[in-house]
């Protein structure tokens, strides 16, 4: 189905390009987040904005408060490091403020924090990047005070609003070994991206029993086939995820950016950029499993050749989807401003979502995301039949 609405924004003191695809509204609004790279197209964004859609969709459930939103994605095509970033954002936003104040929810996303985006949307004089949505809101108050709380959260110096995502991952991860029915205890498993992301997920996948035998940063890959020592390494990486090389253990391994998919594994969790995974490298790829951290990492032909050879790919629209639902849970009240809650509520429905999936995928002897995808069309048809 169509976009219900496509922008093209052209900053006019740059010339650099922004875009915004609002794929569909539920109850007026929508919800997607905010990503600037040099390189950044509509195709791109217009992707992720449906993808934003499924995510959505996926919780659904009668009993919640939260109902979910449509989906939307906002796009820049701008390197982040570019020293004149904070203008070219702050034009964007003005541009498209109409359809903040009133319809489009959003938040940090590739190349961008939630606390510039915070800055820049007070600046133009709106209350928040995600007031669109408050008017469905039975206290505004209330809820956005439990949001500030659990954004204050952290375990072990890293926040609730960064491990959510990891703490996803990681279930879809595990639910898909259950499913599969390998062992948790030793599989092998490594990590493209040790940001927010990806070293939440290394942090819960070794505290399951997994053993992370491999990481990959913008500096190279580190790799140990007995097993690196994932809070040594969160502890050492710097605010882009990346790790100094003086502080590893001496039987860590150093090896090039590009031998990632090549190391010997069981699980691949590629957690940092997109593309990545293509019909020329797919070859490359040991796992016989992928979980899909970041957004689109795998072509779909790739992923077809993949399929082929019988490694299962569980989407990007399933397994990074939680810190998105994390948001709404807490802000419409169908969890606290808790650790404990947002863990068990991520974990719960991560592993309900993907049971469901697996059983589709078995039934109709089709792929997962083949599988979640009649999911969501199913989820969406209930969801447009609400008032």
């Amino acid at each position: 189905m169509a976009a219900l609405l496509e922008v093209t924004w052209t900053d006019p003191v740059t010339d650099r390009k922004g875009y915004l695809v609002i794929d569909r509204l539920v109850r007026g609004v929508c919800s997607g987040g905010l990503r600037m790279r040099a390189g950044c197209t509509l195709d791109e964004v217009r992707g992720l904005a449906a993808g934003m859609t499924r995510k959505e969709a996926l919780y659904y459930q009668p009993s919640n408060r939260y109902v979910p939103l449509g989906g939307a994605k906002g796009g820049i095509d701008c390197d982040p490091h570019d020293p004149r970033m904070r203008g070219i954002l702050t034009r964007y936003l003005q541009g498209v403020q109409a359809l903040l104040e009133r319809h489009w929810t959003t938040g940090e996303d590739l190349g961008l924090q939630q606390k510039l985006i915070d800055e820049v949307i007070t600046e133009i004089g709106l209350e928040s990047s995600i007031q669109a949505v408050y008017p469905l809101l039975p206290d505004k108050a209330a809820a956005t005070g439990r949001l500030r709380r659990a954004f204050a959260l952290d375990v072990d110096g890293i926040s609730l609003g960064d491990l959510s995502g990891g703490i996803g991952v990681a279930e879809a991860v595990l639910t898909s070994l259950t499913e599969l029915g390998r062992p948790i205890e030793g599989t092998r498993a490594v990590i493209q991206g040790f940001g927010s992301m990806g070293g939440s997920t290394a942090r819960y996948l070794a505290q399951a029993g997994l053993r992370i035998v491999a990481v990959a940063d913008a500096l190279g890959v580190i790799a140990n086939p007995a097993g690196l020592d994932v809070e040594l390494l969160l502890r050492s990486r710097n605010a882009f995820g990346e790790i100094p090389r003086s502080g590893l253990r001496p039987a860590d391994q150093q090896l090039s950016l590009d031998s990632w998919l090549s190391v010997d594994t069981d699980v691949l969790v590629p957690a940092a950029v997109s593309y990545c995974i293509t019909p020329a490298n797919q070859h490359e790829v040991t796992a016989s499993l992928i979980v899909e951290a970041a957004n689109l990492p795998v072509l779909p032909a790739a992923e077809s050749l993949l399929t082929a050879r019988g490694v299962h790919v569980v989407p990007d629209f399933v397994a990074n989807s939680a810190t998105n639902a994390w948001w709404w849970w807490t802000l419409f009240g169908d969890i606290d401003a808790s650790v404990s809650q947002a863990t068990m509520q991520i974990r719960g429905e991560m592993r309900r979502i993907l049971a469901t999936v697996f059983s589709l995928a078995r039934a109709n002897d089709i792929p997962l995301r083949q599988a979640a995808l009649a999911f969501t069309t199913e989820q969406l048809t209930t969801i447009s039949t609400l008032p």
